[in-house]
């Protein structure tokens, strides 16, 4: 099956969609002020050393210098196996105005600065490069042990006589051939050589490496043999992608193409609808079913509702079928909303064993095309379904959206008639403590015509019965769960 990757380019963002048989199937989201500098290579120049802080302050360009402790001097560390070994003092390792090459490991978070290390490592697809290391590591996600060592055996293959460098072997690389695995590491060591080349032209501060941006990674992750076109709406943008891919993607060039088109390259595949619906907690099915997704703190929850569908057979088969269509849904809602955790899925409850295990193989295999590892669990005995998928970044709900500043995230509000009655026992408290000469409540216009209209009978007995006038003031800024209650 072909698939279409389609790339939107604007000043203050990114946005990317993959389409795959006319449906969006995944959404990828960058915006410029959000970018961080976890993972930026800089060349540094020590500000201070600190030698009874065992840390030193670096100039790395930003409006506050940076930390470094001895802990993450790679040359500080004892490199032998000696168990127990202090580290070797920073005074001896650092000195006031010297050039470093340090890479961010932390962002900088209030007043705090960035917190440094001088042990650089690059990721790429598949591996990640440690230039000062000289061994190879692999991912503690690759369980067998001998899927372990063939990996291990597989990389040092590979590797080019001369090589100095150390790899750490990614999840992704379980699958991968001896081809995708060489382009990898001549990606890296490619960076790297560009890396020191700078380091050794440029002087103190200067950034020497960024992490790729999100229309970059496109091309390095996401394109496989089933990629058609990528489709991007920036003539500069375009041009900058084709020099990044004849320099370290060169086989992916041909797939490259830059939209001219008059109607937006969004609106002409209708993501932007998808992007809309995908921020709904409702997923309508084909057959008129739907799903209903939950996205809590601990967890993410769907519930797979039959609707309007009824099939002419049987009530069994009718839910038979919600489900098989409802298991495909399920999977690309979680690669769409980038949902991770956690994930309960409540399935519409099926009697039939073989029914059980047919959905369960359908979701499995809607699943194997998630490029986020995922781990699928049994029915349960309450009937659900457990499920895991690995946190990679925000949901599409996070980037876009905040808290409801009306509801604070509950997803509703007490009705008008609630509030009414809440303010009635808040003036009957008031009216025990305080003497005012009248009260007056500020609320929103639905709550003050419910007063006049349906609640002004209770409202005009509790007047007469605190023996005080009551007068109402509609506030257009307040929700209709605010109020106030002011003394006269």
């Amino acid at each position: 099956m072909s698939e279409d990757i389609l790339i939107n380019i604007t000043p203050q963002e990114t946005r990317v969609a993959l389409i795959l048989q006319g449906a969006v199937q995944e959404l990828h989201i960058e915006r410029t002020l959000s970018r961080g500098l976890a993972g930026n290579v800089y060349l540094g120049k020590v500000v201070r050393v600190l030698p009874g802080m065992q840390s030193a302050f670096i100039d790395i360009g930003l409006e506050r210098a940076a930390f470094l402790h001895v802990a993450d001097i790679w040359e500080a560390r004892p490199h032998d196996n000696t168990q127990n070994a202090m580290p070797m003092p920073i005074e001896k390792l650092l000195y006031d105005g010297q050039s470093v090459m340090v890479q961010v490991i932390k962002d900088p978070i209030g007043t705090k600065g960035a917190r440094l290390s001088t042990q650089i490592s690059i990721a790429g697809r598949m591996l990640v490069y440690l230039p000062q290391d000289s061994h190879i590591g692999i991912s503690q996600r690759i369980e067998n042990e001998v899927d372990r060592e063939a990996l291990k055996a597989k990389v040092q293959k590979l590797l080019p006589p001369e090589e100095k460098g150390g790899f750490i072997i990614r999840t992704m690389a379980e699958d991968a051939s001896d081809a995708d695995l060489d382009g990898d590491i001549a990606y890296l060591r490619k960076t790297w050589a560009s890396i020191t080349q700078a380091a050794k032209s440029k002087p103190a501060p200067t950034l020497l490496y960024q992490d790729l941006n999100l229309a970059q990674r496109v091309l390095r992750d996401f394109v496989n043999d089933e990629t058609s076109t990528i489709q991007v709406d920036s003539r500069e943008n375009f041009q900058k992608l084709q020099q990044f891919g004849n320099a370290y993607t060169p086989s992916v060039l041909s797939k490259l193409v830059h939209y001219t088109g008059e109607r937006p390259l969004f609106d002409l595949y209708g993501v932007e609808e998808e992007i809309q619906r995908a921020l709904g907690r409702r997923v309508d099915l084909k057959s008129g079913g739907y799903l209903i997704i939950d996205q809590t703190e601990a967890m993410t929850t769907i519930d797979v509702n039959t609707g309007s569908y009824v099939t002419g057979r049987n009530f069994d088969d009718t839910i038979f079928k919600t489900n098989l269509e409802a298991a495909h849904a399920i999977a690309r809602q979680l690669r769409l909303r980038n949902l991770g955790g956690i994930i309960i899925l409540d399935f519409i409850d099926m009697e039939n064993a073989e029914h059980r295990g047919a959905v369960l193989a359908e979701l499995n295999k809607a699943l194997s095309r998630d490029r986020t590892k995922v781990s699928v669990s049994g029915f349960s005995q309450l009937g659900l379904v457990e499920m895991t998928r690995k946190r990679t970044r925000e949901s599409l709900a996070h980037i876009l959206c905040e808290v409801c500043p009306a509801c604070a995230g509950k997803g509703q509000v007490k009705t008008a008639r609630t509030v009414c009655y809440e303010i009635l026992r808040e003036l009957l408290r008031e009216a025990k403590q305080f003497n005012p000469r009248e009260f007056r409540i500020l609320a929103a216009q639905v709550v003050v015509d419910m007063f006049l209209e349906e609640e002004s009978q209770h409202l005009a007995m509790l007047g007469d019965f605190i023996g005080k006038p009551i007068s109402l003031q509609v506030e257009t800024l307040y929700h209709q769960e605010q109020y106030d209650i002011i003394l006269m």
